[in-house]
């Protein structure tokens, strides 16, 4: 798929997004819109509604009322495999990769290429693997090839391999769900480094992350979510990493959205 140009209208909209479980509202009226090669934030509390969102813009739930929109056009997805199809794909902390399978295979588990007979291609999608590490995320070490097995990668390799995998499928959006947790600072700054690569292609990214200094240096925007709300937005040249920590303190504390 390809994103067009910087004219063109926003990529993702949610729309006056409702998403209610009996009589629990999780989201009350979520607008949001995600510009082609933008990094956004997505910001607050455990119980804040960053999950559910996800799930809704990715096809897990449908919403209660108002809609999602993609490249302009009013979706109504009903899967993950829908989401897909249209250019999302997200990559959950957990990463789902099979440790014991070599990196081609999990690039490639479950969308394999085959040839005219329905055989899969294995020496295409090892030299596919090999061309996306090298070129695409930037993997430098020949110590990291298409036939290492997971198991054996750091946890930001892991992450990276699992952004190889929504790249190679051409995914326009990738979402990022706490993609640092857990890592050393090291291997932290390169994770946000296959940020900037994603950017650096103009995809798109909705990082989810409770580390403020991580997002702060690599979003452009910050939408902020509290108990099922949008409660305020900025773009990094409206708010400093500083006021952002602060804000977000506050919010923790009071329930108040406050800015001096």
């Amino acid at each position: 798929m390809t994103l067009g140009t910087e004219g063109e209208g926003p990529l993702l909209e949610l729309k006056n997004v409702h998403m209610s479980f009996g009589r629990v509202d999780v989201l009350k009226g979520i607008d949001l819109t995600i510009r082609r090669g933008e990094v956004v934030a997505l910001v607050g509390d455990n119980g804040a509604g960053k999950s559910t969102m996800i799930k809704v813009i990715t096809g897990v739930h449908r919403p209660t009322a108002g809609h999602v929109a993609i490249r302009g056009e009013r979706v109504n997805m009903t899967s993950v495999q829908d989401s897909r199809q249209r250019g999302i794909e997200t990559v959950y902390q957990e990463r789902a990769l099979a440790g014991q399978q070599e990196i081609w295979r999990n690039v490639f588990a479950g969308r394999e290429i085959r040839n005219a007979l329905g055989f899969m291609n294995v020496k295409k999608q090892r030299s596919e693997t090999e061309k996306l590490l090298r070129t695409r995320m930037g993997f430098t070490s020949r110590a990291i090839t298409a036939d290492s097995e997971v198991q054996g990668l750091s946890g930001g390799e892991k992450q990276g391999v699992a952004i190889a995998r929504a790249l190679y499928f051409e995914a326009d959006l990738i979402i990022l769900d706490e993609p640092t947790m857990g890592l050393s600072l090291k291997e932290t700054d390169k994770v946000l480094d296959f940020v900037r690569a994603i950017k650096a292609q103009r995809k798109s990214v909705i990082l989810i992350d409770h580390n403020i200094l991580h997002v702060y240096s690599v979003a452009d925007r910050f939408v902020i979510l509290d108990r099922g709300q949008v409660v305020g937005e900025f773009t990094k040249d409206q708010i400093s990493r500083e006021d952002l920590i602060e804000t977000m303190v506050r919010l923790h504390q009071t329930g108040q959205l406050e800015l001096h």
